[in-house]
C-alpha cells in the first residue's frame, strides 16, 4: 500500500511507472548518480544541481518517489532522498546495472536554439 508520503510498497512498484520516471533525462541522471553512490546515501534534491527551478525539481522528485525509485525522508528543515536499491533489485533484478552501463544522452543547449 502506498504510504502517506506517496511511496509505493515493493509489491506495488510497476515497471511502467519506473520506465516513465526514467524517460526524463534529468530523472535518469538522478537515479544514475544515486546508483554510483554507496547504498543508503542520502542527498537533498538541490545537491544534484540540475539547473531547474525548485518547483520543477519538486515535480521530478515526486515522479521518482511515486514510481518507487527513491524514498524521501524529512530531516528537520530539509528533505533527503535515497535510492531504493534493495527494493529495485528484488523487484527488477539488473535494472540498476543497466542504468549504470547506459548513461543518458547529454542534452546539447544548441538543440533548443534550433527549435
Amino acid at each position: 500500500m502506498v504510504d502517506a508520503e506517496g511511496h509505493p510498497s515493493r509489491d506495488e512498484m510497476e515497471l511502467a511507472a519506473i520506465l516513465n520516471a526514467l524517460s526524463d533525462p534529468l530523472r535518469y541522471r538522478v537515479v544514475q548518480e544515486f546508483a554510483e553512490l554507496p547504498d543508503g546515501t542520502e542527498r537533498t534534491c538541490l545537491s544534484f544541481e540540475l539547473g531547474v527551478s525548485k518547483s520543477t525539481l519538486s515535480h521530478h522528485f515526486r515522479i521518482l518517489r511515486e514510481s518507487g525509485l527513491v524514498q524521501q525522508i524529512n530531516r528537520g528543515n530539509s528533505r533527503k532522498a535515497h535510492l531504493r536499491r534493495e527494493d529495485l533489485e528484488a523487484r527488477f533484478p539488473g535494472l540498476l546495472d543497466l542504468i549504470g552501463q547506459n548513461p543518458p544522452p547529454r542534452k546539447d543547449p544548441a538543440d533548443d536554439a534550433d527549435a
